[in-house]
C-alpha cells in the first residue's frame, strides 16, 4: 500500500491510497469464497464453481464491490494509523481508480482554537432603568388579563367582540363557513381576510351583510390569489370589553394589599427581567468577544452535525416527531432549510468550541455531587420520579448533564474575567441563555 498525504483546509487531511496488486488479488480472492458458498450455477455443486464461471455468471463488477467493501475499510484503517491520524468521524471515501485500486479520503481531524488574551477584555452589563411607560404598560397588560365581555345594545365598534357567522364563497365555490363564531373587531386582523374586520362596524345585531373582498396575492391557497370573495355576515351578539378599575380592590385581586404596592411588585419584576436581559447580552458579548480574537478552526461535518441537531430541535418545537413531516409542512427540502440554518450552526459550533477551550484554559471542572445536585433539580415534581431517576443515572444522560454544567460554570467564569466582577454569576437561565447548545 502506498499513502501520499496532503493537509487540507478547515482541519482536513486528503491520503491517497493505492493498493498493491497482491492485496487487491487477496481481496478478490477472499470476496469469491465468500460469494461461491452463496451461488448457486447449473453444473456445479454449490462452492465449487470456479471463479471464472462466477465472475462470468455475476459479472466482475459485483466480484470486484464485494472486495472493496472490505479491502478499502481495511487499508484506511492501516492508513491512518501509519499516519498517525486521529478522525473524529467516517472519511469521504472517492475511488479513482479500480486497477490498481486507488482511492481518495478526506479525513475531518480534532478542531483546533487558539484563544486570543481573553483577559484584557472590558466589558460591562448595561444599566438598567425602568421607565413609568413600562410600569403603566405592564399594569394595563395585567387588566386586560382581568377584563370582562359584557353585551351591549348598539351597532358594532372596533375592538367589539362579537358572535359571528360567515359565509364566504369564490366564484360560487366554497371559500369559508362558519357558524357562532367568537370574532374580535380588529382593524389589525388578517382572518379571514385583510380588512374584513372594518366592513363589521356599524353593523346591529342580528342584522346580515354583504360585501365583497379582493384575495390578497401572497394567500396561502394560491387557486385564490387575486379573486374577489363574497361574504355573506350575521352578527348574532355584540360585547365589548371592560376593564377592570386601577384601585385597591384591583390590586388585591393581583395578589397586592393596594395599589401602591401592585406598582412596587410590578416595577421589581420589570426590574428583574431587565437585569436578566441585560445579563444575557453580556454573556453573549463576552463570548462573541473572545471569537473575536481567537482563532476556531474545524471540519464542516462539524456544522453538518449542529444542523441536524437544530433541524430535530425545530420539528421538535413545532410538535412534529419526525423531521420529514416538517419538512412538508414548511414545503422546504433539507437542503434548502440547511443553507437557511448555516449561520445558526456554525455559530453554535464556534461557540461550543470557544467556550470548551476557555474551560480548558481556566480549569473548569465539574464534580460528581454537582451532577447528583442538578439531577435532584431536575426530577422536582416529576410524576414518576423512579423511572426519571433511572434515566437520569445513564452514563451519557449524566455526561450530558455535565456538559452542560462545564458551559454554565465556563461562561459564568469568563463573564466574571471581562466584567471585572469576581462574584458575578448567571441568574437562573434556560440552557440557551446559559450558552449551552
Amino acid at each position: 500500500m502506498k499513502v501520499t498525504r496532503e493537509k487540507l483546509e478547515n482541519c482536513q487531511v486528503s491520503l491517497n491510497i493505492e493498493a498493491e496488486a497482491h492485496e487487491l488479488e487477496k481481496a478478490l480472492e477472499g470476496a469469491y469464497r465468500h460469494l461461491v458458498s452463496k451461488v448457486s450455477i447449473p453444473g456445479f455443486r454449490k462452492g465449487k464453481t470456479p471463479r471464472a464461471i462466477l465472475e462470468q455468471h455475476l459479472g466482475k463488477g459485483a466480484l470486484l464491490e464485494e472486495a472493496l467493501e472490505h479491502l478499502i475499510p481495511q487499508l484506511y484503517k492501516q492508513a491512518i494509523e501509519s499516519e498517525k491520524i486521529e478522525p473524529i468521524a467516517q472519511p469521504q471515501i472517492e475511488i479513482t481508480q479500480n486497477e490498481p485500486l486507488v482511492f481518495k479520503t478526506i479525513v475531518p481531524l480534532k478542531p483546533t482554537v487558539k484563544l486570543g488574551d481573553y483577559h484584557s477584555i472590558k466589558l460591562k452589563a448595561e444599566s438598567v432603568e425602568i421607565g413609568a411607560g413600562e410600569i403603566g404598560a405592564a399594569i394595563e397588560q395585567l387588566r386586560q388579563q382581568q377584563a370582562v365581555l359584557l353585551p351591549v345594545d348598539r351597532p358594532v365598534q372596533l375592538g367589539d367582540f362579537v358572535t359571528l357567522s360567515i359565509e364566504a364563497t369564490i366564484e360560487g365555490k366554497p371559500f369559508l363557513n362558519h357558524k357562532d363564531l367568537l370574532y374580535q373587531v380588529d382593524s389589525n386582523s388578517t382572518f379571514p381576510l385583510p380588512d374584513f374586520a372594518p366592513k363589521l362596524e356599524g353593523v346591529k345585531k342580528n342584522e346580515e351583510k354583504i360585501f365583497s373582498l379582493k384575495v390578497p396575492a401572497d394567500y396561502s391557497i394560491k387557486e385564490f390569489c387575486g379573486q374577489e370573495c363574497l361574504f355573506k355576515t350575521t352578527v348574532s351578539e355584540i360585547k365589548e370589553k371592560q376593564l377592570p378599575q386601577l384601585d385597591d380592590e384591583f390590586a388585591q385581586s393581583c395578589n397586592y394589599a393596594n395599589l401602591t404596592q401592585l406598582r412596587e411588585g410590578v416595577t421589581a419584576d420589570l426590574r428583574a427581567k431587565a437585569e436578566q436581559r441585560s445579563h444575557l447580552e453580556l454573556r453573549q458579548k463576552a463570548i462573541d468577544a473572545v471569537i473575536k480574537v481567537s482563532e476556531v478552526d474545524y471540519p464542516s461535518i462539524l456544522e453538518d452535525r449542529e444542523f441536524d441537531s437544530l433541524l430535530e430541535d425545530v420539528a421538535r418545537r413545532f410538535g412534529y416527531r419526525e423531521v420529514e413531516d416538517y419538512l412538508k409542512r414548511v414545503s422546504k427540502t433539507k437542503e434548502e432549510l440547511r443553507e437557511e440554518l448555516r449561520p445558526v450552526a456554525k455559530k453554535r459550533v464556534i461557540n461550543s468550541l470557544t467556550l470548551d477551550k476557555v474551560a480548558e484554559e481556566e480549569k473548569v471542572e465539574i464534580t460528581s455531587p454537582e451532577v447528583d445536585n442538578k439531577v435532584e433539580e431536575i426530577l422536582g415534581d416529576a410524576k414518576d420520579k423512579e423511572k426519571m431517576r433511572r434515566f437520569l443515572a445513564l452514563p451519557q444522560v449524566r455526561e450530558s448533564i455535565g456538559e452542560s454544567l462545564r458551559s454554565q460554570k465556563t461562561m459564568d467564569r469568563l463573564v466574571q474575567i471581562v466584567s471585572g466582577s469576581p462574584h458575578l454569576t448567571s441568574p437562573n437561565l434556560s440552557p440557551e441563555g446559559r450558552g449551552i447548545r
